[in-house]
């Protein structure tokens, strides 16, 4: 199993959890982040230190958030590994709370 980032990431892009990873397998797209499920190694260190609550075990995944396993496979490998947090984005505090945020992801 591997951890995956869900919507609440969207338009907020906190990277506490990328500091703590011991296999760097977080990659930093325009506003998001996403878990290389192949780099994963599935220990949760991560999860406690997500601000928005984003990350998730994949079987512990609320229903309308599965469809984040596919997004973060499909865009592991065209972004750029992150090893080091670099705070949020701007505006984070704005979105951290609002939900439907799906459209807004970058690509």
């Amino acid at each position: 199993m591997t951890h995956v980032v869900t919507e609440s990431c969207i338009k907020c892009r906190y990277t506490d959890c990328v500091d703590v990873c011991p296999v760097d397998c977080f990659h930093i797209g325009p506003n998001f982040l996403v878990i290389d499920p192949d780099e994963c190694i599935d220990c949760a260190v991560c999860v406690p230190e997500c601000p928005v609550e984003a990350i998730f075990a994949e079987e512990d995944l609320p229903q309308d958030q599965l469809d984040f396993i596919r997004i973060n496979a499909e865009l592991a490998p065209e972004w750029e590994v992150i090893d080091s947090s670099i705070g949020s984005l701007p505006d984070a505090e704005e979105w951290k709370d609002k939900p439907n945020k799906r459209e807004l992801l970058e690509r």
